[in-house]
């Protein structure tokens, strides 16, 4: 009989054996086999990764930014030695095609470049001579132990979103990856001790609503950060707050792309494939709607079918796959099902991939492209975040009715136009109502320098993550305002102090 492998905790710089006797499975989506379990932490090892952290916290908080540089500056060179192996482990355990993987790992290394400029990023400001001989110093001091608490679908690069930024402002942290697949966070946390981070100051603990609920509520935990669904997102808000900490947390999505009818539909019937069906579209900034304005909507959809009818779907560690499985077999289903209630609901079904299967991986968790047109407002197709290869398109007659509709979504997280008017795409931007826009770009991810977040349902918190708004997010300011007298000052004066 075989041993399965169980993926352990990351404390003190070390793999840690769990202690609670609870395991979760970890399956090889492509295949529909559990291949391994990952430990399910209980309230004392969670206690234990944040009393670590807040013993590392002593030193690291005061080591310069030399030294905290140079250590990620280390990272990133392990990083790009190792991506092939951490996309390896994101393919086997969320599915995702090689080369998406790879994709992942990159942009995440983003975020650990603008750590390692982090001696530019937490320059002060200095006033001098705001009176007679008083100066004035703004200056940003970390915050202690925070926490991260990632979803599945990029178990490597949102990780890389918290941790390489925290750590670099001088706090101490604690992450809780998905259960789903944990793996990849284990090889970043493995790298980092061979870069020379101290033990404790990055600790990682495997688990399901105990890990969360007690991150949540640890004393010593001063702030978190948490990308997922809006249900949970709320959930995370609120308790955080209760317990009287600082939060970030990034909820769902139902992102529009908006057609009009001067735009390339090639263009934009090759950028819809890309951003629907991309990671199998489990993805927070995936295309979920397309909306086609004025009378290009039947020749929009006829490319957009042509294009999807032929994706190549397998294993992702297929290089002949451009689409891999979904997660698990549940959410495979539940997505499913939104195609079969959108035919009742009054859409049409122009692409059906809900029977989809592969020749000798017929257990796997796949499922096929599905392209709904005419899809009413109400269908739950369009109400709700699909996750999944589903892509819905609408139709508007205008301008103003297409902005309308994307502006009363409850989400506002990413948006894109394509036109070749510059002032219909200048009036886009500051129109619609969405954190992030792409004009002729359908995924417009921000770079590592600029912040990544959306509005309404798709936020609860005031600060995007990474970018100048992560920096803001893991510190906190200070302001000194100092007077060296000279020897003839002094005197008493009970006056209230005035500029002069």
């Amino acid at each position: 009989m075989r041993t399965m492998k169980t993926i352990t905790h990351w404390i003190d710089g070390k793999p840690v054996e769990g202690t609670s006797g609870r395991f979760g499975p970890v399956y090889d989506p492509a295949t529909g086999a559990q291949e391994k379990q990952v430990a399910f932490a209980s309230v004392d090892e969670v206690d234990a990764a944040v009393a670590s952290a807040r013993a590392a916290f002593e030193s690291w908080g005061e080591s310069s930014l030399a030294k905290r540089t140079a250590i990620l500056f280390k990272y990133r060179e392990l990083l790009d030695a190792h991506r092939d192996e951490i996309a390896e482990l994101i393919t086997a355990e969320h599915g995702k095609v090689h080369s998406d993987a790879l994709g992942e790992v990159a942009r995440g290394m983003e975020i650990v470049e603008l750590a390692c400029g982090i001696s530019v990023q937490l320059k002060g400001e200095l006033s001098t001579q705001v009176s007679t001989r008083v100066d004035v110093a703004s200056i940003r001091q970390p915050l202690g132990v925070v926490a991260g608490i990632t979803p599945f679908n990029f178990p490597a690069m949102v990780p890389m979103w918290m941790f390489p930024l925290a750590i670099a402002c001088g706090n101490t942290f604690v992450l809780k990856p998905s259960e789903k697949d944990p793996s990849a966070s284990l090889k970043l946390a493995e790298l980092a001790t061979e870069a020379g981070l101290p033990e404790g100051v990055l600790n990682i603990v495997q688990g399901d609503k105990t890990a969360v609920d007690r991150i949540l509520e640890h004393p010593d935990i001063e702030a978190v950060s948490f990308v997922g669904s809006t249900p949970i997102a709320k959930y995370i808000q609120l308790k955080a707050v209760e317990h009287g900490k600082r939060v970030q947390a990034l909820g769902g999505a139902k992102n529009h792309m908006l057609v009009l009818p001067d735009a390339d539909l090639d263009l934009a019937a090759d950028q819809a494939i890309n951003a629907a069906y991309g990671s199998a579209g489990e993805r927070c900034m995936a295309v979920s709607v397309v909306v086609a304005v004025g009378d290009i909507g039947d020749e929009l959809v006829g490319r957009i079918t042509e294009r999807a009818k032929n994706l190549r779907i397998g294993p992702g560690n297929d290089p002949a796959s451009e689409m891999g499985p979904l997660i698990t077999r549940e959410h495979r289903d539940k997505v499913a099902s939104y195609v079969a209630s959108a035919a009742e609901q009054g859409a049409e079904v122009v692409v059906d991939g809900t029977g989809y299967s592969v020749e000798g991986h017929e257990d796997g968790f796949f499922l096929g492209v599905c392209l709904l047109d005419r899809v009413p407002l109400t269908a739950d197709a369009y109400r709700d975040e699909i996750f999944g290869p589903v892509l819905c398109v609408v139709r508007a007659e205008t301008y103003e009715e297409a902005i309308k509709l994307i502006n009363d979504s409850r989400w506002g997280n990413g948006t894109a136009i394509f036109t070749r008017d510059g002032g219909a795409a200048r009036r886009f931007q500051l129109e619609v109502k969405a954190g992030m826009v792409g004009v002729n770009v359908p995924i417009p991810v921000p770079v590592g320098y600029h912040s990544f977040g959306g509005w309404k349902d798709s936020l609860f918190g005031d600060l995007h993550i990474y970018g100048n708004d992560g920096i803001a997010f893991y510190t906190q300011g200070k302001v000194v305002t100092t007077r060296w007298p000279d020897p003839s000052d002094g005197g008493i004066n009970l006056g209230f102090p005035s500029n002069s």
